[in-house]
């Protein structure tokens, strides 16, 4: 039998593995004052109780490992997949399956910090609103940022435009430049599969003052094979700083944006096919654990 504290389908693997990461982080983050409730307790019960859909029905894969080194990083990642669902595994992917673990501090939408309960949730597990004080405040404390430089139109694209990259807004890299900053290119594939039928009614979304109004064949996340490639650090010009011209800051905004693009490019010749993970959404352990269960009653 499990530990009660547990969760009966958490594998002994995940849980030895959440167990040491955070051991470790509670050692990062035992002189950290957060401004916004961030609370590593939180952060670790909300982990042990996704990590099943992100090991077993996502069954997320990482790659390029070796291409993060202890220190703070702005890490830019492509938007996909209607919900946030991509910054949740990515945040997870770095407490667990990366070494040292580091709880990733996404920069958030205005509207998502201003719901009711969920805006707390996201900032006591991590999150904040992304504004320039907020990021720099972070970085000067040794935090790496989460950055989706699409904002909503990441996430708001219909079918046809799957995989297709919004223009990038130019905020983060100016902060990068003004904190002297690396640069981590990363890209989700696999999270437009999870809706893979999807009409956004733009005059609904402005008629009810939403971001967008996604119409979706499936209400439920399908369980699409998630992959997460983690490219090499984007160093910062010595030759600039914040106030440079936004041309010069354009340019190398396009090189992250194009760098990406290419990172999607492989990830989609190499996904794994959408219906494997169907034929196996859960674990061994699980199915195990789920007959010792019932075996007990």
């Amino acid at each position: 039998m499990l530990k009660e504290s547990h969760h009966w389908f958490l594998s002994p693997e995940d849980d030895q593995k959440i167990t040491e990461s955070f051991a470790l982080l509670r050692e990062r983050y035992k002189n950290y004052k957060d401004p916004w409730g961030f609370n590593l307790d939180l952060c670790e019960g909300t982990l042990r109780k996704l990590m099943p859909l992100y090991r077993s029905y996502f069954r997320v894969r990482v790659f390029g490992q070796e291409n993060i080194e202890n220190k703070p990083y702005i890490i830019v990642s492509n938007h996909t997949g209607q919900l946030p669902i991509d910054g949740m595994l990515l945040t997870i992917a770095l407490a667990i399956d990366i070494q040292p673990p580091r709880i990733l501090r996404a920069m958030i939408e205005r509207f998502m910090a201003q719901l009711p309960f969920l805006g707390d949730l996201t900032a006591q597990t991590g999150s904040i609103l992304g504004d320039r004080a907020n990021c720099e405040y972070l970085i000067d404390h040794g935090e790496s940022i989460l950055v989706f430089p699409e904002g909503v139109r990441g996430v708001s694209k219909n079918t046809p435009d799957y995989y297709k990259l919004s223009s990038f807004s130019q905020g983060f890299y100016r902060i990068a430049l003004q904190k002297k900053t690396p640069i981590l290119p990363v890209c989700v594939i696999g999270a437009e599969e999870m809706f893979p039928l999807v009409f956004h009614a733009k005059k609904l979304a402005s008629f009810f003052k939403l971001p967008s109004m996604p119409i979706s064949a499936n209400l439920i996340p399908l369980p699409s094979p998630i992959d997460i490639y983690i490219g090499k650090e984007i160093s910062i010009p010595e030759h600039m700083n914040s106030e440079s011209s936004d041309k010069d800051i354009k340019e190398n905004v396009f090189h992250i944006e194009n760098t990406i693009k290419r990172m999607i490019i492989h990830g989609l010749a190499n996904r794994r096919p959408f219906f494997d993970s169907i034929r196996k959404p859960v674990s061994k352990y699980l199915i195990k654990e789920f007959r010792n269960k019932k075996h007990h009653e």
